[in-house]
């Protein structure tokens, strides 16, 4: 999945948002607290509902350009990045793009058909919350 999308924000108070949300998503999953020049490189374990579990790293962290991150589960992995570039004093293009690599046939099929069926959903919900990143500035 790929999105683009001009945002009527500054890069660096749309990376500063990203950083915050990351930042508190390592907290609370650790326990520990850490900041953002560690950031990069960062693996910890976030625990999703009673059972799954993901481990997450941190790949790329450029400040007010880019970040990426990874999950890896025992179903697939995940890879997401943001490249954030300034095209104007208040203004900002945002490109993200994710990739889902399945373990087997069965995920695969699985993967794919959630794709199919909730694709549309997913890229709706995320550019309503660029949106409201938009609206919060």
């Amino acid at each position: 999945m790929k999105i683009s999308k001009e945002l009527n924000i500054p890069a660096t108070y749309f990376y500063n948002k990203l950083v915050e949300s990351v930042l508190f998503d390592v907290r609370k999953s650790t326990g520990e607290g850490i900041n953002e020049s560690n950031l990069a490189g960062t693996e910890y374990v976030k625990q999703f509902g009673s059972k799954d579990f993901a481990k997450i790293k941190i790949e790329t962290l450029e400040k007010n350009q880019k970040y990426a991150y990874s999950t890896s589960t025992t179903r697939n992995d995940f890879n997401a990045t943001y490249d954030i570039k300034q095209i104007g004093e208040a203004k900002c293009l945002v490109e993200y793009e994710e990739k889902v690599i399945s373990h087997g046939t069965l995920q695969k099929f699985n993967d794919g058909l959630f794709q199919f069926l909730l694709g549309k959903m997913k890229k709706k919900r995320f550019i309503k919350m660029l949106q409201q990143m938009e609206e919060s500035y």
